[in-house]
């Protein structure tokens, strides 16, 4: 005889009925607040969360769109590409990892330069990646700025460079990477020299060889909200000297009380207020 001779009205476990396909990719959780933001929503506020102001990062073409008079920008020196000079081999080669971040970037190496309009005025930008091998600075990188930076100082045009880069120099070339920081930062000195304008502009994150060499040398330093900048990270530095440091070191807020950068900007404000300090010039 049947334990149960009629089937019951309820079950002790819920099977899910199927559902149509749900589109991938629609929410994004924030990193500070731990925020989940619909990506639509994300991309009209300029990817910034609308709970705790965090500022996501933009990618070099996203950083262009927004700075840029629509139509005016043209890339310089787009070609260039990296070679493999030390043959480097590892868990990946060299030209294994350039390839899949080509790929996955649309770019051709972590820095986009160029000139065209802000508001109507003629300017020479350049935008690092962090997408691309952390954003960080190797031979192409160094050469592209170094090639905008003496642009601006033929044309007598200011000069705007948007930094977000992780990756400061590129350990896959070795010494050529490291002294992209002095030839940057050489071809600085000849603009100032040549009395150019020079804005710089730290993004979430700025780190290591990038700030320690052009990123740190603006005639005016601005950062975007709660963006990570220094040289090395919070986490080793505490590692290392076996201290907690304090709280927000390292971001925007943190570096502006303590006098390393000069102002604060909102992401939607940036291009009006890049406008306004030109525009004393």
């Amino acid at each position: 005889m049947a334990l149960f001779p009629r089937k019951p009205k309820y079950t002790i476990v819920k099977i899910a009925k199927k559902r149509g396909n749900i589109p991938e990719d629609l929410w994004t959780r924030c990193g500070d607040c731990n925020e989940l933001i619909y990506n639509k929503k994300l991309d009209e506020n300029l990817r910034v969360c609308h709970k705790c102001n965090f500022h996501f990062t933009l990618g070099a073409h996203e950083r262009v769109k927004l700075l840029m008079d629509e139509g005016t920008f043209r890339e310089m020196d787009a070609g260039i590409e990296a070679l493999d000079p030390l043959e480097f081999s590892g868990p990946k080669t060299y030209k294994e990892k350039l390839k899949k971040d080509q790929e996955l970037t649309g770019l051709k190496d972590a820095v986009i330069t160029g000139e065209g309009r802000l508001n109507g005025r003629n300017i020479i930008l350049g935008v690092t990646d962090s997408r691309f091998i952390m954003g960080s600075m190797g031979s192409v990188v160094g050469e592209k700025l170094t090639r905008a930076i003496e642009t601006a100082a033929e044309k007598k045009e200011p000069l705007i460079i948007v930094s977000g880069s992780g990756g400061g120099a590129r350990m896959y070339e070795g010494m050529f990477s490291l002294m992209q920081m002095a030839k940057t930062s050489a071809a600085l000195n000849r603009l100032d020299r040549a009395g150019g304008l020079f804005i710089s502009v730290l993004t979430n994150p700025t780190m290591a060889g990038i700030m320690a060499s052009f990123a740190s040398l603006g005639d005016f330093i601005i950062a975007e909200p709660k963006a990570l900048i220094g040289f090395t990270g919070p986490r080793v530095i505490e590692q290392t000297i076996r201290q907690k440091l304090p709280p927000g070191f390292q971001r925007s807020e943190f570096l502006l009380n303590h006098g390393l950068i000069d102002m604060i900007v909102q992401r939607k404000n940036m291009k009006e207020f890049l406008s306004k300090l030109l525009s004393y010039f």
